[in-house]
């Protein structure tokens, strides 16, 4: 038995459906012939200039709102937030006045009466729904989610399924969220929506909280009958070591992600005045189109390859080492053909993925409007609020808890940074820039 039939053996044991299996096999052979999806600087060109949402007008504002009808919020639900410490889907996290991400997001549907689906993962699945239970007028005759699927680790030794005795589970990684494709095929989910008359598809993560469906780009997307659109937003110093959009010598949009990008190629990678723009991961997707190009391309879109090399338990790093291949849901815009991109405000893009960003939205810095979106204070008139929590203590969400179980006032505040052991006691306020400094073993306590 070869390489490849142990992992189509070990795939179909766990019933993962035929085209899992395929585009495995599509990917796994692009790694044995010595493929690791890097893109050089000298074979793509810079994104000099793209249309802007602050051009958009009122015409595109009801053309939006015309056809919301046949339009659906996806959200990518799939992450436990293990960063942070969390052994659950982030988004049951709570965030903003008692509520979760995914209480924010059931509201924000029932303020835009489109639809709601969720990708979720094996992981995330349950108590995800069983929250939207609380909201019954989100339901429809739609299903409320779709599962995302799981493939093998491979072993870098020999090129062999992984295997981990000490937890079989830890031999099974997520394709990335690029698989998002594949899902809605298996799932049944992309004819369910196309028999509904529903066209136009805006997908986004589930902690991203400045994703909130927009009827101004929802217009310009089916004005332009676009496949596919990307939102993106300008690069700075913070987004440098991320990825950027770029272009190929025919014109043909694609999305670079820092593991493609060869090691000679870094500096230019992190030129953020050559490559200005980012992937926000908001994604406008023409589901009939989709459908016509799976179906073209028999269900397996052939994304970029990702390869991540990590260790079998990330926990443990003198287990097993192995590849992790995976693909980004953003570098679809490679796929399809007049494939756009929309510069957007910063503001659409407010991802949760430390305690540092959940310290800065829980704080009077961003406050919840009437129609449940979270936008920065009003009364804000700084530069962008900078958070720089001690890793040692506050990387975790329940260190954070429990040392900062009042949130401080930070509209005022310019930068803060906490380095050392402290707990903060009462209403504070901080303004200006503010550092807590404690190089002593006990606990300092702040009060106001």
């Amino acid at each position: 038995m070869n390489n490849i039939e142990l992992f189509i053996k070990k795939m179909e044991a766990e019933n993962l459906p035929r085209i899992v299996i395929e585009t495995f096999e599509f990917y796994y052979n692009q790694l044995l012939n010595g493929k690791r999806g890097l893109l050089p600087e000298k074979e793509i060109n810079a994104v000099e200039t793209l249309p802007e949402y602050e051009a958009l007008t009122e015409n595109h504002e009801e053309i939006g709102k015309s056809v919301l009808n046949k339009s659906v919020l996806i959200k990518l639900n799939g992450g436990l937030g293990t960063g942070m410490g969390l052994s659950e889907a982030k988004s049951l996290l709570k965030i903003k006045e008692n509520y979760t991400f995914i209480d924010i997001i059931a509201k924000q549907v029932e303020s835009s009466k489109i639809p709601l689906v969720l990708m979720n993962s094996f992981n995330t699945q349950e108590k995800s729904l069983e929250l939207l239970n609380n909201y019954p007028s989100i339901k429809s005759d739609l299903p409320l989610d779709f599962l995302q699927h799981k493939i093998p680790k491979i072993s870098v030794n020999d090129f062999t399924p992984s295997e981990y005795e000490e937890n079989k589970t830890l031999e099974w990684c997520p394709p990335g969220h690029g698989e998002i494709y594949t899902s809605l095929v298996t799932s049944g989910m992309l004819d369910k929506l196309l028999e509904k008359g529903i066209k136009y598809a805006f997908i986004s993560n589930s902690d991203n909280l400045g994703a909130v469906m927009d009827n101004k780009i929802l217009g310009f997307f089916a004005e332009n009958n676009l496949p596919f659109l990307m939102e993106v937003a300008g690069r700075t110093s913070a987004d440098k070591k991320g990825g950027h959009l770029a272009k190929l010598p025919n014109g043909q949009l694609i999305l670079r992600e820092a593991a493609q990008c060869p090691k000679e190629d870094e500096n230019e990678f992190q030129n953020i005045n050559k490559h200005k723009y980012f992937n926000t991961n908001n994604i406008w997707i023409n589901l009939k189109q989709l459908k016509e190009v799976m179906e073209e391309k028999e269900n397996i879109l052939g994304l970029p390859m990702i390869v991540n090399k990590k260790n079998v338990n990330s926990k443990d790093a003198n287990s097993e080492e192995v590849y992790q291949l995976e693909t980004a849901m953003g570098s679809a815009i490679s796929v399809f053909k007049n494939a756009g991109a929309l510069a957007v405000p910063r503001a659409r893009f407010a991802p949760v993925k430390t305690t540092d960003d959940l310290l800065a939205v829980r704080s009077d810095n961003y406050i919840l409007t009437n129609d449940f979106r979270i936008v920065l204070n009003p009364e804000r008139n700084l530069k962008p609020l900078v958070i720089s929590l001690d890793k040692k203590f506050y990387k975790l969400v329940d260190d954070l808890d429990n040392r900062i179980p009042i949130v401080p006032s930070l509209v005022n505040c310019e930068s803060l940074t906490i380095k050392g052991d402290h707990k903060l006691s009462g209403n504070i306020k901080f303004e200006g820039v503010v550092e807590l400094l404690n190089k002593s073993d006990e606990v300092k306590v702040v009060t106001n």
